[in-house]
């Protein structure tokens, strides 16, 4: 059950934000092999000088199009966040136009206690969910 937190630069219209959450979700899917239903994204959208988002001295070109995605996550094997890495980029480029020098994720894992889906439960924890 990943969480994605998608940040942007506002001036994106709802349409594509739709495409961008429904294409990061698709990526989700097939990276982290998790039901369809298993979606829970949240969008915040900032003014110019609101959000900075360097490159680490890689030398990566950014534009206004950068989006910095934060994924909340239950741990995650290596090889799983990297095909989610190239996937999402891939598809990205494909439905967005977005260049993979715009894209920037990072992971905070957490365990199975820290997720409750409601009614009061950690369904991790409980069984209801694997």
């Amino acid at each position: 059950m990943p969480l994605l937190r998608f940040n942007m630069f506002e001036g994106r219209t709802d349409a594509e934000i739709a495409t961008l959450l429904d294409t990061a979700h698709a990526a989700v899917v097939a990276a982290f092999h998790v039901p369809d239903g298993d979606r829970y994204q949240l969008v915040s959208e900032y003014r110019q000088g609101r959000m900075i988002a360097l490159d680490t001295g890689l030398g990566i070109v950014r534009t206004n199009k950068v989006v910095l995605i934060e994924v909340r996550s239950r741990n995650r094997p290596q090889e799983q966040k990297l095909r989610f890495y190239e996937l999402l980029c891939q598809m990205l480029k494909d439905a967005c136009n977005l260049d993979s020098s715009d894209v920037i994720v990072s992971f905070v894992e957490n365990g199975d206690a820290d997720w409750s889906f409601g009614l009061g439960r950690a369904q991790f924890v409980t069984g209801e969910l694997a």
